[in-house]
């Protein structure tokens, strides 16, 4: 199974919570339709502007007399009675669209109260209040006042979703100059550790010579964690012993990964609260420390979070950015969480480019980042 089918499978519970709440929505003023007749009808007035900037205008009160006209538009034609010795399409064929033309589709006008719902579904399922208004304002733009169906709605959320993401996917750079020194940070239980091994074993594959220094010294079965990892790989494991200052060891790690012309030394770290004080000093450290081996390093800093946190997500990228200087993020366990939406938030508001998403504990259940397949996946879309 491809990556996508993987991503698409296991974000089942965000895009069917999304599946649920559009349909809903469109449901909720909406009225069935032969799909050529929804698509043909004329339009009773022209289609208002809606501004794409989220502010006053955006969240103007909805107009209840054109909202319940509109939603009450006749249509002029009466849908015909189903065959019944077709097949009526099923499940599958009504979320993606693939109905037979007799079918009846359930279109809504796209108005205050349309898009005021979809707002609150965007911030429910982690997107935040600006990032939610800005896309539903996107979608309103050259929509608004028209018949939709919820198979027009995704589409146009995914287009959104995307466009928002684009600019944020990009692959974890590699430079020339050796060892490039990435330092790995993030809260307890984000997945650094299971990361680190698998872009050690991506890495090893594609032909890179990495090293692994294990800088959770206080932490056995991390340590236990990785060493496993890097015999899956072939990659070698620096450790010290249990209780010993990271920092050194971080230092010896660059000292032996340029004595071996390792092209890729991967430090793991302490997992730390953002609200510790002790522990991000700690962090600080081990970044003093490394830069006066390398003035330069680390030359990556990789934030990995965990998509099941919501919206502390974004608490933990302003703390790491100021501490530890982050570079890119990794988001795993879209898997095990509801509201894969915090990713797009997060692309919103920091811009930092995003390098891997993963949804599994497989080797293979880390990949780079793809915005229209996350976007596809997200809203329940089939792309393949």
């Amino acid at each position: 199974m491809s990556f996508f089918g993987k991503l698409k499978n296991r974000l089942m519970k965000s895009s069917s919570k999304l599946d649920e709440g559009l349909d809903a929505i469109v449901q909720d003023g909406g009225e069935d339709a032969p799909a050529e007749a929804a698509a043909s009808t004329p339009q009773s007035r022209p289609t208002p502007e809606r501004p794409t900037d989220p502010g006053p205008a955006a969240a103007s009160p909805p107009d209840p007399a054109r909202s319940k006209s509109e939603a009450a538009t006749p249509v002029p034609a009466e849908p015909p009675k189903a065959d019944p010795a077709k097949p009526q399409g099923g499940i599958l064929g009504r979320l993606l669209g693939r109905q037979p033309d007799s079918a009846p589709v359930v279109r809504r006008v796209l108005d205050d109260d349309m898009l005021e719902q979809l707002e609150e579904l965007l911030i429910a399922s982690d997107m935040g209040v600006d990032t939610a208004l800005r896309v539903t304002a996107n979608i309103a733009e050259g929509r608004f006042g028209k018949r939709l169906s919820t198979v027009e709605i995704k589409q146009a959320l995914a287009t959104e979703i995307a466009r928002v993401m684009e600019p944020v996917a990009r692959p974890l750079p590699l430079y020339s100059k050796k060892p490039q020194v990435v330092l790995v940070v993030g809260v307890n239980g984000s997945g650094k550790t299971t990361t680190i091994g698998k872009l050690a074993s991506q890495f090893k594959a594609a032909g890179k010579k990495v090293v692994i220094a294990a800088g959770d010294t206080f932490r056995a079965a991390a340590v236990e964690q990785l060493q496993v990892w890097g015999d899956r790989a072939g990659v070698p494991v620096l450790t010290a012993p249990e209780g010993s200052d990271p920092a050194s060891l971080a230092f010896d790690a660059m000292t032996k990964a340029q004595a071996e012309g390792a092209d890729l030394l991967l430090i793991d770290t302490a997992g730390r609260l953002q609200n510790r004080a002790d522990l991000m000093e700690e962090l600080s450290k081990i970044v003093r420390v490394i830069r006066k081996k390398d003035p330069d390093a680390p030359h990556n800093t990789l934030l990995v979070l965990d998509a099941t946190t919501g919206q502390n997500a974004l608490s933990q990228v302003e703390t790491f950015r100021k501490l530890a200087d982050v570079t890119g993020l990794v988001m795993t366990k879209l898997d095990g969480t509801a509201r894969g939406g915090v990713l797009v938030a997060l692309a919103d508001k920091f811009g930092l480019p995003i390098h891997a998403i993963g949804v599994g504990e497989q080797i293979d259940d880390l990949a780079p980042f793809d915005p229209e397949e996350f976007a596809a996946a997200l809203t329940g879309l089939d792309t393949e």
